[in-house]
């Protein structure tokens, strides 16, 4: 039965592993969110050229398993460049360009279901290409996007527990060690890993959701 004593004779490491995982999630977030609008845009682009590659690029990493790409990053590439790409490198890397993907879907359809007479407004007005989008599409299309980026963070956090087949410490790395010092308190584990998760995916959905709130409040 799941006691507060032995979660608390787990925490110091345990904490130790969220941190690590806390700092991958908060790097690749930055990574995806760059990822997402650059490949979004790219999307809406008028250059056929243009939007094919982004499209390409979308399908590749929507259309392949996360985990492979991880590993693909951390053994596979360094074999083909001769060159060594540190684990939290790799990790980062993996999961910015994988969420980075679906990411880049949600800005491209935000823009698009922001409606048609804002935009033929904006053109009436004489406005630049990059300004339409600066003052008009974007803020709109923003407000539209904040859940979906937010559901998107959540699963990105939980993708961080992939990471420890590449040797990093993370939250997930340290409940398998505590587990194969004592099998004996595998629900104790598993149980206080859980609390954990949850403690730092509730804080993401608390960010999202002030920054829903503060978009909208800007808004009107």
């Amino acid at each position: 039965m799941f006691n507060l004593q032995t979660f608390f004779s787990f925490f110091p490491l345990l904490a130790k592993g969220a941190l690590v995982t806390l700092e991958i999630t908060l790097l690749a977030i930055i990574l995806s969110a760059i990822i997402s609008f650059a490949i979004g845009f790219m999307r809406l682009s008028c250059f056929w050229l243009v939007r094919n590659l982004a499209t390409v690029y979308v399908e590749v990493f929507r259309g392949t398993s996360l985990l492979i790409q991880l590993f693909w990053l951390y053994f596979a590439l360094p074999m083909l460049l001769d060159i060594q790409i540190p684990a939290m490198t790799a990790a980062v890397i993996a999961l910015g360009l994988n969420y980075g993907a679906y990411g880049s879907e949600v800005v491209r359809s935000s823009v698009l279901s922001v409606p048609k007479g804002q935009y033929e407004a904006a053109i009436a007005l004489n406005m630049s290409p990059y300004r339409r989008m600066r003052r008009i599409l974007l803020p709109q299309a923003f407000v539209r996007m904040l859940p979906s980026f937010g559901n998107l963070q959540i699963e990105l956090l939980k993708g961080t527990s992939l990471v420890y087949l590449i040797t990093l410490t993370d939250l997930t790395y340290q409940g398998m060690i505590l587990r194969t010092f004592d099998s004996s308190k595998t629900t104790e584990i598993f149980t206080s890993m859980l609390i954990l998760y949850f403690i730092l995916s509730y804080a993401l959905t608390l960010i999202i959701r002030y920054m829903e709130r503060r978009t909208i409040r800007g808004r009107y």
